[in-house]
């Protein structure tokens, strides 16, 4: 029993680091036309010039 408590570790490994991005990359290469459309329209919201212009 003790040994096998000096051979484990705590934390989080490269394997599982590169597990998580290589789900991150294909998520965001799934949906990638939806992310685009998204990002497009906050940007769109966020960047009107007549939003700008009425509130003076």
């Amino acid at each position: 029993m003790r040994e096998r408590s000096l051979h484990s570790k705590k934390g989080m490994g490269t394997v599982e680091i590169v597990i998580i991005i290589a789900v991150l990359v294909s998520l965001a290469l799934i949906f990638r036309a939806g992310i685009t459309e998204y990002g497009q329209k906050v940007m769109n919201f966020c960047f009107d010039d007549s939003k700008i212009a009425s509130a003076f």
